[in-house]
């Protein structure tokens, strides 16, 4: 059952309501069956079960919580109005402007997110988005990491690199000498 608030979650008789981020109230909305992500947070005065779309969603949730002055509902606001790919490609590229959008995060919090997750953000965060819906994502390989490490080297963004390593590796490109030719290629 879906309510604005949550998602009513039976499993074996047992009814659980479920905190959704956008993604996940949008794939259960209309289904008789569904699956979700979720993670348990249980504090002094109350018990929430979170649930996401997919991995890529859930551990960006927790990356978000871990930061000072950001709280669960804070990062359940943050995932659903942001695709989880445009949250990382914001703290990737410290643009403050577009996380202040957010409805309830001002300026100072947006930038302690992009001043404590900015180096913990990989490249796989960065290219998941719409290709992980439509097929298995392989994790990047150490030589993805180095040639978006030379691209960010050679003054591109850390999202402009890991979208052209990503096009590079469509190519064919395997070692870190072709990616990141390819890659320049394509910018």
């Amino acid at each position: 059952m879906l309510t604005p608030d949550y998602v009513l979650l039976e499993v074996n008789g047992v009814g659980y309501e479920v905190v959704c981020s956008g993604a996940a109230f949008s794939r259960l909305s209309g289904a008789d069956e569904g699956e979700v992500y979720t993670y348990l947070q249980v504090r002094e005065d109350s018990v929430t079960l979170f649930g996401f779309a997919d991995m890529q969603e859930k551990e960006l949730f927790l990356k978000l919580i871990s930061v000072s002055g950001v709280g669960a509902k804070m990062a359940m606001g943050i995932l659903s109005s942001m695709r989880p790919a445009d949250v990382s490609a914001a703290i990737a590229t410290a643009d403050v402007k577009r996380l202040s959008a957010v409805k309830g995060l001002g300026k100072k919090t947006a930038e302690r997110l992009i001043l404590e997750l900015h180096g913990k953000i990989s490249a796989d965060e960065l290219l998941g988005g719409a290709s992980q819906a439509a097929a298995p994502v392989a994790l990047p390989s150490e030589e993805d990491d180095d040639a978006v490490s030379a691209l960010m080297g050679l003054g591109f963004t850390k999202a402009e690199s890991a979208r052209a390593v990503a096009k590079a590796k469509q190519t064919g490109a395997e070692t870190v000498e072709q990616l990141i030719a390819a890659a320049l290629r394509s910018m």
